[in-house]
């Protein structure tokens, strides 16, 4: 691949002392760069002049700059060149004078258009084709349409330009469907299960049922047996096959708000999942628990069928756990009050033993119609109890597999959760304090963690504290080598648990099934890449997922406009500038802005607020306020809003 030099400035010299490193460049939504080294030593700020053309993913050498401003933390540097490009083509909006801006905030500047725009419109999602540096213009972006997606700001094709943007594999075909769906499961020997009353619980939604529960007493009067039924997708999808191949270049289903994009066709995952009224082939494992501590003692795992006896909805196991009347029949009933006891106790125990990080989530997700590609409204999804219950039951086999692969050194991916750094935890501090005049203590461990978020109170203030706790923390990824899950409080961790909709879990079956049946079992090497570009798709379908759903609420929100009677929102205000505020809206779980020009108040730039000269009322960080949508620009993706007087 072509090198890309980036044009010194004029005025300077080259140094035969400049200090080079070669890195990965990640660009903020800001504008900001950091280069994480080759060598791994700690990453390098690119303020945003020194950029130059280089775009976010690039492999860069960088120049470090020897002078710094005194409030920089750590090194910072120029680009010097551009060593291999991350991308080829970038998705954007076509603008005036042939200008093309890009979809994606983490690339900054407008791109300008060489040769003919075809038939595009102004307006229209356009792919561009970028072309390589040109040192006439060192810091502007210029590319050759390669297609045109749609009109910009309407639903099927602002989620095309996501999909298109983000690379993601297009849906299968009728004929790939009808063509998985003649795959037969090889035959083996499998454990009868099917007396087992067995139960899954799912989102009223969910298209896939890969996984399953069951419990009975154990033979001792003092033990429970708990069971957890994952379909056996390698008995279908064998390593090398046609659709592993597929499934792997996918390695993950993609849940775009109005257009799931399944890791395998769906004829071949209805014929594998676990619905009532059929018998399932299921890869199980068996755990003998504690009945009074909830301490597992021990465990086996089976090829098995399974009959499932109940289709369960999550909110409808919440009503069962909160008292609500139900209409199941009674061993039903019986079955669920078990497994509602033994996993508290479960997880009693696990957070005695292993102190994980105990964090109340939220999202707000977009729903939107497949078909009409109609936003049918905002759901605000909060983890309750019975998302714990099957969390539990899937964290205990997950362990269990993974002490396997470990203790008969099968090669296989492991979920890791590595440490946040000392740096990270003292950002969050500061922002706490700053924002919300809050002392976190020591965040060192765990339990001091947990001690602190414990004592958050329950208002406004909540959900940014948590949101900006979860940035602090390290991304997990998949690894080839077991190593610590911090989140987690696990030293032993991998995924198993929903092979129908993610690779690694998949690959650790195939290995597994690999090593039971004498089959193809991948070495070390092999299983070490998969692992990392799983790793890599995986964070790339979720920044598909937020750019989708994100952009689909301004939808939502432009159409809030247009009744009259439009509810207000609570909002927090995270940041002041003399620009205005910036506010973190919780109801709809995004950021927006308030420009200083909608406040009429004075900015008091050494305390951070605006103070009204006349009534001298006052906002400052942490604060609550209420406010309505003003402007929505779906061009630039983003809304502005204004505050309401109470």
């Amino acid at each position: 691949m072509a090198k890309w030099k980036h044009k010194k400035e004029k005025h300077s010299k080259a140094d035969p002392k400049e200090t080079f490193v070669e890195g990965k460049l990640s660009v903020s939504a800001g504008g900001l760069g950091f280069v994480t080294p080759k060598d791994g030593t700690q990453d390098i700020f690119i303020p945003p002049r020194f950029l130059s053309d280089a775009i976010d993913g690039d492999i860069v050498k960088i120049s470090l700059l020897r002078e710094q401003r005194p409030n920089m933390k750590g090194p910072a540097g120029r680009v010097a060149e551009i060593v291999e490009r991350s991308r080829k083509t970038v998705v954007g909006e076509l603008i005036a004078g042939k200008k093309v801006r890009p979809l994606s905030k983490k690339l900054q500047g407008d791109i300008t258009v060489n040769g003919s725009i075809q038939n595009a419109r102004k307006g229209d999602w356009v792919e561009i084709e970028l072309q390589a540096h040109d040192e006439k213009h060192s810091r502007e972006q210029r590319g050759t349409l390669k297609s045109t997606i749609g009109q910009a700001g309407t639903v099927e094709f602002d989620i095309a330009a996501v999909i298109k943007e983000y690379g993601l594999c297009p849906p299968y075909s009728a004929e790939d469907w009808d063509k998985a769906g003649q795959v037969v499961p090889i035959g083996v020997d499998r454990e009868d299960l099917k007396e087992l009353v067995t139960m899954t619980i799912d989102p009223p939604d969910a298209k896939d049922f890969d996984d399953a529960i069951s419990i009975r007493p154990g033979k001792n009067k003092n033990e429970m047996e708990l069971g957890v039924h994952i379909a056996d997708v390698a008995a279908w999808i064998l390593h090398g096959s046609e659709w592993d191949v597929k499934a792997k270049k996918r390695s993950f289903t993609s849940y775009i708000p109005g257009n799931t994009l399944p890791m395998l066709p769906k004829d071949i995952t209805h014929t594998m999942s676990l619905t009532p009224g059929k018998t399932s082939f299921c890869h199980s494992v068996l755990f003998t628990v504690d009945k009074h501590t909830g301490k597992i003692l021990h465990s086996r795992r089976v090829h098995s069928r399974v009959t499932i006896a109940k289709r369960h909805t999550f909110d409808e196991v919440q009503d069962f756990i909160d008292g609500k009347p139900c209409s199941w029949e009674p061993r039903i009933e019986e079955h669920m009050k078990m497994l509602v006891e033994l996993t508290r106790k479960m997880r009693h125990y696990r957070k005695g033993t292993e102190h994980f990080l105990e964090l109340a989530t939220t999202e707000i997700r977009v729903l939107c119609d497949d078909m009409t590609k109609k936003i049918k409204g905002l759901r605000r999804e909060i983890q309750t109890e019975s998302d714990m219950l099957v969390e539990e039951c899937m964290l205990a086999a997950n362990v269990e597999v993974a002490k396997e692969l470990v203790a008969r050194n099968i090669p296989g991916i492991f979920r890791i959760h590595p440490e946040p750094s000392e740096e990270k935890l003292q950002e969050f501090s500061g922002f706490v304090d700053d924002t919300f005049k809050m002392k976190t203590g020591d965040m060192s461990s765990r339990i001091s963690c947990n001690n602190f978020l414990s004592k958050l109170p329950d208002d406004h203030r909540k959900q940014v504290i948590v949101d900006a706790f979860l940035r602090s923390l390290p991304r997990a990824f998949y690894l080839d080598k077991n190593q610590l899950h911090y989140g987690l409080g696990k030293g032993t961790y991998c995924h198993f648990t929903s092979p129908i909709r993610r690779y690694p879990d998949l690959l650790v079956h195939q290995q597994l099934w690999a090593v039971d049946y004498a089959g193809n079992l991948r070495g070390k090497d092999e299983v070490a890449i998969t692992a990392m570009e799983c790793s890599a798709k995986e964070q790339n379908n979720d920044e598909a997922y937020y750019a989708a759903n994100d952009r689909l609420k301004l939808h939502y929100l432009k159409e809030k406009l247009k009744d009259t009677d439009i509810d207000c929102f609570e909002g927090v205000i995270r940041k002041i500038s003399s620009a205005g505020l910036n506010i973190f809206i919780p109801d709809l779980g995004i950021l927006s802005f308030i420009p200083i020009e909608y406040l009429g108040f004075t900015y008091k730039k050494k305390k951070s607020k605006f103070v009204a000269s006349e009534t001298h009322s006052k906002y400052k960080c942490g604060d609550f306020i209420y406010v309505m949508p003003e402007h929505i620009d779906l061009i630039k993706g983003s809304a502005l809003f204004r505050p309401v007087a109470y």
